[in-house]
Protein backbone atom coordinates (compact mmCIF):
# COMPACT_ATOMS: atom_id res chain seq x y z
CA UNK A 1 0.00 0.00 0.00
CA UNK A 2 3.05 2.61 0.69
CA UNK A 3 4.41 1.34 -2.19
CA UNK A 4 1.49 2.48 -4.43
CA UNK A 5 1.51 5.68 -2.74
CA UNK A 6 4.96 6.80 -3.33
CA UNK A 7 4.53 5.21 -7.02
CA UNK A 8 1.50 7.27 -7.70
CA UNK A 9 2.62 10.62 -6.12
CA UNK A 10 6.23 10.17 -7.97
CA UNK A 11 4.51 9.53 -11.41
CA UNK A 12 2.34 12.74 -10.51
CA UNK A 13 5.90 14.56 -9.97
CA UNK A 14 7.29 13.66 -13.06
CA UNK A 15 4.51 14.48 -15.13
CA UNK A 16 4.88 18.15 -13.55
CA UNK A 17 8.24 18.26 -14.46
CA UNK A 18 7.82 17.47 -17.83
CA UNK A 19 4.78 19.94 -17.83
CA UNK A 20 7.54 22.62 -16.46
CA UNK A 21 9.94 21.78 -19.55
CA UNK A 22 7.16 22.17 -21.63
CA UNK A 23 6.20 25.18 -20.09
CA UNK A 24 9.34 26.82 -20.62
CA UNK A 25 9.80 25.50 -24.24
CA UNK A 26 7.08 28.21 -25.02
CA UNK A 27 9.56 31.21 -23.86
CA UNK A 28 11.22 33.02 -26.37
CA UNK A 29 14.90 32.96 -26.46
CA UNK A 30 17.36 34.11 -28.60
CA UNK A 31 16.97 31.49 -31.51
CA UNK A 32 13.87 30.35 -32.96
CA UNK A 33 11.76 27.30 -32.08
CA UNK A 34 8.27 26.01 -33.39
CA UNK A 35 7.62 25.91 -29.59
CA UNK A 36 7.42 29.37 -29.58
CA UNK A 37 3.65 29.64 -31.30
CA UNK A 38 2.95 26.05 -31.86
CA UNK A 39 0.76 26.35 -28.68
CA UNK A 40 -1.09 29.84 -29.77
CA UNK A 41 -5.04 29.51 -29.64
CA UNK A 42 -6.63 30.81 -33.34
CA UNK A 43 -10.18 31.25 -33.48
CA UNK A 44 -10.84 29.46 -36.93
CA UNK A 45 -13.62 28.18 -38.51
CA UNK A 46 -15.77 29.33 -35.56
CA UNK A 47 -13.42 27.75 -32.78
CA UNK A 48 -10.78 27.94 -30.71
CA UNK A 49 -8.04 25.85 -32.47
CA UNK A 50 -3.81 25.50 -31.52
CA UNK A 51 -2.02 27.04 -34.42
CA UNK A 52 -0.22 22.98 -34.93
CA UNK A 53 -3.77 21.64 -36.15
CA UNK A 54 -4.18 24.57 -38.61
CA UNK A 55 -0.57 25.03 -40.08
CA UNK A 56 2.99 23.21 -40.31
CA UNK A 57 6.00 25.12 -38.18
CA UNK A 58 9.94 25.19 -39.73
CA UNK A 59 12.49 26.96 -38.32
CA UNK A 60 14.20 27.60 -41.98
CA UNK A 61 17.07 30.24 -40.39
CA UNK A 62 18.36 30.47 -36.92
CA UNK A 63 16.05 34.01 -36.50
CA UNK A 64 13.08 33.03 -38.40
CA UNK A 65 9.86 30.88 -38.39
CA UNK A 66 7.62 29.52 -41.25
CA UNK A 67 4.41 29.44 -41.05
CA UNK A 68 2.36 27.58 -43.73
CA UNK A 69 -1.49 27.13 -42.97
CA UNK A 70 -2.80 24.08 -44.70
CA UNK A 71 -5.57 25.93 -45.20
CA UNK A 72 -4.82 29.59 -47.15
CA UNK A 73 -8.54 30.82 -45.99
CA UNK A 74 -7.31 30.97 -42.11
CA UNK A 75 -4.46 32.79 -42.87
CA UNK A 76 -5.66 35.89 -41.62
CA UNK A 77 -6.82 34.52 -38.28
CA UNK A 78 -3.03 33.11 -37.53
CA UNK A 79 -1.61 36.62 -38.34
CA UNK A 80 -4.16 37.84 -36.42
CA UNK A 81 -3.62 35.43 -33.39
CA UNK A 82 0.03 35.76 -33.73
CA UNK A 83 -0.10 40.20 -33.16
CA UNK A 84 -2.41 39.19 -30.17
CA UNK A 85 -0.33 36.93 -28.26
CA UNK A 86 2.89 38.11 -26.09
CA UNK A 87 5.28 37.45 -28.07
CA UNK A 88 5.87 40.83 -29.87
CA UNK A 89 6.51 39.42 -32.83
CA UNK A 90 5.23 40.95 -36.36
CA UNK A 91 4.08 38.45 -39.31
CA UNK A 92 4.60 39.15 -42.43
CA UNK A 93 2.67 37.23 -44.53
CA UNK A 94 2.79 36.39 -48.66
CA UNK A 95 0.07 35.32 -49.21
CA UNK A 96 0.34 31.55 -48.85
CA UNK A 97 2.93 31.49 -45.50
CA UNK A 98 3.41 33.93 -42.92
CA UNK A 99 7.37 34.75 -41.62
CA UNK A 100 8.41 35.99 -38.11
CA UNK A 101 11.47 37.03 -37.83
CA UNK A 102 12.59 36.48 -34.46
CA UNK A 103 14.31 39.88 -32.99
CA UNK A 104 17.19 39.97 -30.71
CA UNK A 105 15.96 40.34 -27.03
CA UNK A 106 16.98 43.68 -25.27
CA UNK A 107 18.55 43.40 -22.04
CA UNK A 108 15.46 44.17 -20.39
CA UNK A 109 13.13 42.22 -21.84
CA UNK A 110 15.35 39.23 -20.95
CA UNK A 111 15.24 39.80 -17.73
CA UNK A 112 11.42 40.02 -17.84
CA UNK A 113 11.83 36.55 -19.85
CA UNK A 114 14.29 35.30 -16.41
CA UNK A 115 11.56 36.72 -13.97
CA UNK A 116 8.48 34.85 -16.21
CA UNK A 117 10.54 31.72 -16.11
CA UNK A 118 11.34 32.05 -12.01
CA UNK A 119 7.45 32.84 -11.85
CA UNK A 120 6.64 29.29 -13.77
CA UNK A 121 9.12 27.42 -12.14
CA UNK A 122 7.79 28.15 -8.49
CA UNK A 123 4.39 27.53 -9.95
CA UNK A 124 5.75 24.33 -10.91
CA UNK A 125 6.81 23.80 -7.40
CA UNK A 126 3.95 24.89 -5.56
CA UNK A 127 2.48 21.84 -7.91
CA UNK A 128 5.04 19.37 -6.40
CA UNK A 129 4.50 20.29 -2.72
CA UNK A 130 0.15 19.98 -3.36
CA UNK A 131 1.16 16.11 -4.51
CA UNK A 132 3.49 15.62 -1.39
CA UNK A 133 0.54 17.07 0.53
CA UNK A 134 -1.73 14.60 -1.13
CA UNK A 135 0.41 11.59 -0.72
CA UNK A 136 1.39 12.31 3.10
CA UNK A 137 -2.70 12.69 3.22
CA UNK A 138 -2.80 9.37 1.93
CA UNK A 139 -0.22 7.60 4.11
CA UNK A 140 -2.27 9.17 7.62
CA UNK A 141 -5.40 7.97 6.48
CA UNK A 142 -3.50 4.26 6.12
CA UNK A 143 -2.41 5.13 9.52
CA UNK A 144 -5.70 5.80 11.14
CA UNK A 145 -7.44 2.60 9.26
CA UNK A 146 -4.40 0.40 11.30
CA UNK A 147 -3.58 -1.06 7.72
CA UNK A 148 0.50 0.43 8.11
CA UNK A 149 1.89 1.07 11.79
CA UNK A 150 3.41 4.22 13.12
CA UNK A 151 6.95 3.36 11.68
CA UNK A 152 6.20 2.44 8.47
CA UNK A 153 3.83 6.01 8.12
CA UNK A 154 7.25 7.62 9.83
CA UNK A 155 9.22 6.07 6.95
CA UNK A 156 7.24 6.76 4.15
CA UNK A 157 6.77 9.98 5.03
CA UNK A 158 10.65 10.42 4.62
CA UNK A 159 10.71 8.77 1.18
CA UNK A 160 8.14 11.17 0.24
CA UNK A 161 10.31 14.43 0.83
CA UNK A 162 12.72 12.73 -0.40
CA UNK A 163 10.79 12.03 -3.79
CA UNK A 164 9.69 15.99 -3.45
CA UNK A 165 13.44 17.29 -2.70
CA UNK A 166 15.02 15.16 -5.95
CA UNK A 167 11.98 16.49 -8.21
CA UNK A 168 12.76 20.21 -6.43
CA UNK A 169 16.26 20.18 -7.08
CA UNK A 170 15.05 19.04 -11.31
CA UNK A 171 13.19 21.81 -11.83
CA UNK A 172 15.46 24.51 -10.02
CA UNK A 173 18.21 23.02 -12.38
CA UNK A 174 15.28 23.15 -15.71
CA UNK A 175 14.81 26.64 -14.44
CA UNK A 176 18.51 27.84 -14.26
CA UNK A 177 19.43 25.92 -17.50
CA UNK A 178 16.28 28.24 -18.75
CA UNK A 179 17.31 31.44 -17.38
CA UNK A 180 21.13 31.08 -18.25
CA UNK A 181 19.56 30.34 -22.23
CA UNK A 182 17.19 33.40 -22.20
CA UNK A 183 20.28 36.03 -20.77
CA UNK A 184 22.48 34.43 -23.53
CA UNK A 185 23.21 37.12 -26.06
Amino acid sequence: MVDDVLRESEARMKKSVEALRHNLATIRTGRASPALVEHLSVDAYGTSMPLNQLAGISVPEARMLLVQPYDASTIKDIEKAIQNSELGINPSNDGRTIRLAIPQLTEERRRDLTKQVRSRVEESKVALRNIRRDALDELRQLESDKQISEDEHHRAQERVQDITNRYTREMDQIGETKEAEVMEV
